[in-house]
């Protein structure tokens, strides 16, 4: 454990010298201690941190003397073929050329096919350095992410444009993960539990998908079609997604509830929004993670709501109605009358946060 401290503490060091406590915390989220205990590497950072001076900084430059950006790098080992594109149609291409084919990024996800389930990945298109996918651009109406960005520059971003989003990024995973982890990623996965496809649905965000053939803009809320499965065909990749810009009367929230704040996995989670006029229900979006197979819509408490005052004795009927649409699973994180009671208390706790 003690390189890896060493390691994020050097980083923040170098990059935050003004670290407040919850900075720290956060940049250690990713780092396990079973012998010092987390308070004195705590203090010890505050203290480096206090006692930074510019001479401890280091200026380091690397110069890259290898192929061209523009040539694809191609590794054919045992049967095993690896593609490293660096343009987005190169990219398309050779995933027309092998639709089969499993693309990777960060590989937080992916990496564990094959260091716990042992899997044999036969053909692996990796698009880290797709730049193409990278890029953020406004309009007057909605900010297009490029698919290939990490979510902790999405966090960065976000936070003052989605800050639903944000909320939801805080307590997603680690920094060390979400430094590599990527938005396009995150969303193809289609977990039922994924953290962010709740938020991204109430806000009403879509997804582009791209191919050799054109591109295609799908709501997040259609791409999902089951469990871990989704609309995008073979020869497909995620390119953008786009988040429409919030209404000002709108108000949104995300909520998770898991075992611990931070590194864990979703219990329950939520994405809620509502537009109000003279305290009746105009619009309502209200998306659960980990009450079914994927995240879903809870169409009969919305329905109930929809032109209702906008009170609590309301909010306690449309409750009832989570028990009539989910069948939640039982699991070594919850049962599934447990996960069934907090995605009634979060409706009620959405209430209370926007009254």
């Amino acid at each position: 454990c003690t390189p890896g401290f060493i390691s994020s503490l050097y980083v923040l060091y170098q990059n935050l010298p003004n670290a407040t406590h919850d900075e720290i915390n956060d940049a250690l989220t990713g780092n396990l201690c079973r012998c010092t205990g987390y308070r004195p590497i705590l203090e010890a950072a505050a203290i480096a941190l206090k006692n930074h001076t510019p001479k401890d900084d280091f200026d380091i430059q690397i110069t890259l003397n290898s192929i061209p950006i523009s040539a694809t790098i191609e590794i054919n080992s045992q049967n095993q073929l690896y593609f490293k594109p660096f343009t987005l149609q190169e990219a398309l291409r050779l995933k027309a050329q092998y639709p089969k084919s499993l693309i990777v990024n960060g590989v937080t996800d992916v990496g564990l096919l094959v260091t716990k389930r042992n899997e044999y990945l036969s053909v692996i298109l990796d698009i880290l350095d797709v730049k193409d996918m990278e890029q953020i651009e406004k309009t007057d109406t909605e900010i297009w992410y490029g698919a290939g960005l990490d979510l902790e520059t999405i966090k960065t971003h976000c936070q003052h444009h989605f800050p639903s989003l944000y909320d939801m990024l805080k307590v997603f995973a680690s920094k060390q993960i979400r430094n590599l982890g990527t938005f396009g990623g995150n969303i193809a996965n289609a977990s039922p539990i994924g953290d962010l496809p709740p938020v991204l649905m109430s806000y009403g965000a879509k997804v582009e998908l791209a191919s050799v053939d054109g591109t295609r803009i799908l709501t997040n809320e259609a791409f999902v079609t089951g469990y871990r499965t989704t609309q995008l065909k073979e020869n497909e990749m995620i390119t953008k997604v786009m988040i429409p810009k919030l209404h000002p009367q709108r108000k949104y929230k995300s909520y998770k509830i898991s075992k611990r704040k931070d590194l864990d996995i979703s219990t329950v989670s939520a994405g809620f929004s509502v537009l109000l006029k003279e305290n009746k229900v105009q619009e309502i979006d209200l998306f659960y993670g980990g009450m079914a197979a994927m995240t879903m819509r809870a169409a009969k408490a919305e329905a109930f709501l929809k032109g209702k005052e906008w009170s609590r004795e309301n909010i306690e009927q449309a409750m009832l109605l989570i028990d009539e649409q989910f069948t939640p699973i039982t699991d070594a994180r919850s049962s599934n009358e447990g996960r069934t009671v907090m995605a009634r208390n979060l409706l009620m706790k959405f209430w209370s946060e926007t009254i």
